[in-house]
């Protein structure tokens, strides 16, 4: 029996029930498989008293220190963070978890930390592995390597972490660069794509889809969060060069108000629907009715969207970032562009212009699958394990 620990600031709770979403769905598919127990450790962010108590944070606040949810077991220990010394999460999140750790592992002897993000929780969890004398594996999801490996004092923890982990993960051979680029061992580093549910995203009738949602005309959806990162400005600005087209965006985010105003300067605002946060299970449906997903992104790592569109045999339109040449594989399933509104424009005339082969988009990525990626995940870790046998560590003084 494995036992694992996994420990991730990126996880849905009943606030964020999207926040993360992909790490619960690697997670929950690992502690399916018949041989792996999981109990999962979401450290929950706060300032210091009192500003703690600000309504910002009410929801926070409110949140269980543990709860099971579908049998998953996941512990919030809350941990101080303060803007401006962002570069002493890592260690704020490990004593936190550290005296919940100690006593978890009385009824639950987990063998291995499975970090899903480099900040906090990889350098989180090297400290825990000092203290506790338990091997630990990072994965590296995007933001993480691209936004914080920028800040110099977080690199230089992110850094150590990785050369002191059992062994590193990264969602596309794209990252893997990067990861290497900032000095992270390259030998330590194996790819890990992510799964999709192909059951659940899968193509169904388009012109029926769109109906139900009361379109007509083209169908154009970008589903993510409203910041400047994921560049909607772009797609509001090409959707004037396109006069059939509407547009549904996807997600929220304090971008929005400026979003809405440049749809009404534009003069698209009839045809752009500002969608919000919707939860996971309706994703199919508006990713299945598109005749596009567009995502032109300043950066990512490989994002889940992309392959969901692609199981819903949507095309993409999305830029040359991260791990998109390693998903667009196929000419019929969508076009890299530069991040220009009309290059985006442009691309979408182009993948209008005639009926997109939905089986054969959806065949393009049909080696992703939570089984796969669970079992690769369970062998990863098994390795790293037997690490702690091998060399016979012992807990070091790290939060005593």
């Amino acid at each position: 029996m494995l036992r694992v620990l996994t420990l991730s600031t990126l996880f849905p709770d009943r606030n964020r029930p999207t926040f993360g979403v992909f790490v619960e769905r690697q997670t929950r598919a690992l502690a399916a498989l018949a041989d792996v127990e999981v109990r999962v450790v979401a450290g929950v962010s706060l300032p210091p008293w009192p500003l703690s108590l600000h309504r910002h944070y009410s929801g926070r606040r409110a949140l269980p220190s543990h709860e099971t949810l579908d049998e998953l077991d996941v512990y919030r220990p809350r941990f101080c963070v303060l803007p401006r010394l962002e570069p002493l999460s890592g260690r704020a999140l490990a004593r936190a978890a550290l005296p919940l750790l100690r006593a978890l592992r009385r009824e639950f002897p987990f063998d291995v930390i499975d970090a899903e993000f480099f900040w906090p929780d990889g350098v989180a969890a090297m400290h825990i592995s000092e203290a506790l004398g338990i091997p630990f594996s990072i994965k590296a999801r995007g933001s993480d390597i691209h936004y914080w490996g920028a800040r110099p004092t977080v690199r230089r923890q992110m850094v150590e972490a990785a050369r002191r982990a059992g062994g590193l993960l990264a969602v596309s051979a794209a990252l893997k660069a990067s990861m290497t680029a900032l000095g992270m061992p390259e030998d330590k580093i194996a790819v890990h794509y992510t799964g999709i549910d192909l059951d659940r995203f899968a193509p169904i009738d388009r012109s029926a889809a769109k109906a139900a949602l009361g379109v007509k005309g083209s169908l154009l959806v970008s589903a993510g969060a409203l910041i400047p990162l994921k560049g909607q400005r772009l797609v509001i600005e090409a959707l004037a060069a396109l006069p059939d087209a509407t547009l549904l965006l996807v997600g929220d985010g304090p971008d929005r108000p400026a979003l809405e105003a440049l749809a009404a300067a534009t003069g698209v605002a009839s045809r752009v629907r500002f969608l919000g946060n919707r939860p996971h299970a309706e994703l199919p449906a508006l990713l299945g009715a598109a005749d596009a997903m567009v995502l032109p992104s300043a950066r990512e790592g490989l994002a889940n969207v992309w392959v969901e569109a692609l199981a819903c045999g949507t095309p993409l339109i999305i830029t040359d970032v991260g791990g998109a040449r390693e998903v667009l594989r196929d000419a019929a399933a969508g076009r890299l562009v530069p991040r220009d509104a009309l290059a985006i424009a442009a691309a979408a005339r182009a993948l209008l212009a005639g009926p997109s082969d939905q089986e054969r988009i959806r065949e393009s990525v049909s080696a992703f699958s939570w089984k796969r990626n669970a079992e690769t995940l369970q062998e990863h870790l098994r390795s790293i394990s037997r690490q702690r046998h091998q060399r016979g560590d012992d807990p070091a003084p790290f939060g005593a």
